[in-house]
């Protein structure tokens, strides 16, 4: 593995430059390969889950679940990540925001690599076995779809939409796992999910438009073209539409709606507000961390309002 000076491929969206600048070059670059110093991506992953447990009424007796769904989606968001720039090493090296990660720069071994996403995987299956046996299967049936994804852009303009089904299983394990099936209200918060990531995707993948188009891989940002605005509106609106279907499922009354009115206008600033720079399509996707507050809050009230 080659030795790298303290600041080389710390990425500009790093949320911990000066914490990873500090530790010993192989630490750091393990951390840099699973993204731990960007936690947006974990948090985009458990939230859904952290929902499905509070609609279906555990958000206060099963907090425990919620905190192991947290550790999972820490490690297994990690391991798709490791997995993802092994598959992608080729493509990164030509895409200046991505340039930098250690497979791509040379800063990391492939055979590190692999070692490094098995220690992970283990992890993620500590979490698996604290679950029932259906809720297994239910997080299980998502690996064809995690192992599919780096693909995705080779072969579609939408690999957005494929990330979603990826990044919303959490919902389906956690329903599955306190409401012991998997109900309608699940799958609808679920399909709500999907729209919602392939929104805040489109507005990531704002970044990296020129890039994709010279190397010719797919984002739901080119796909859009001028209309990025209007389409992610539509997804965002889309996924409100699906969210209440869900609650109104749990509790079938107006005033339960109202859980969804910060969510709703977060996600209707964000589109409103965003300008399509090299700065702000950033700043809007991590607001998304607090968007997911937002809903685990809503669905918390529901879900123990109707115990």
């Amino acid at each position: 593995m080659n030795q790298t000076p303290l600041n080389q491929g710390i990425v500009p969206d790093s949320e911990a430059r000066g914490l990873l600048a500090r530790l010993p070059d192989t630490p750091r670059i393990l951390a840099q390969l699973a993204r731990f110093d960007r936690p947006i991506g974990w948090w985009l992953l458990f939230w859904p889950g952290a929902w499905a447990v509070a609609l279906a009424g555990g958000g206060f007796a099963r907090w425990p679940l919620i905190v192991w769904l947290l550790i999972g989606s820490i490690a297994m968001r990690g391991a798709g990540c490791v997995f993802n720039d092994i598959v992608d090493r080729d493509l990164d090296r030509k895409v200046a925001r991505t340039a930098a990660r250690p497979l791509a720069s040379g800063a990391m071994s492939v055979k590190i690599a692999w070692a490094w996403l098995l220690a992970l995987c283990l992890i993620g299956l500590i979490v698996l076995l604290q679950l029932t046996f259906y809720a297994q299967v239910v997080a299980l049936g998502s690996l064809a779809l995690v192992a599919a994804y780096p693909f995705m852009k080779r072969i579609t303009g939408w690999p957005q939409v494929w990330l979603g089904l990826v990044f919303s299983w959490t919902a389906l394990v956690g329903w599955s796992e306190v409401a012991g099936a998997l109900t309608l209200p699940g799958l609808l918060l679920y399909a709500g999910s999907l729209f919602w990531v392939v929104g805040y995707d489109t507005i990531y993948a704002l970044q990296d438009r020129e890039d994709d188009a010279l190397i010719g891989i797919g984002s739901s940002a080119l796909s859009m073209g001028r209309h990025v605005r209007g389409g992610v509106t539509l997804c965002y609106v889309a996924a409100l539409a699906l969210w209440g279907s869900a609650i109104w499922q749990i509790r079938p009354q107006g005033l339960a709606l109202a859980a969804l009115l910060p969510m709703a206008v977060h996600l209707l600033w964000q589109t409103g507000t965003l300008k399509e720079d090299g700065v702000d399509p950033l700043r809007k996707f991590r607001s998304n961390r607090f968007a997911g507050l937002l809903m685990f809050l809503g669905c918390l009230v529901v879900g123990s309002a109707s115990l």
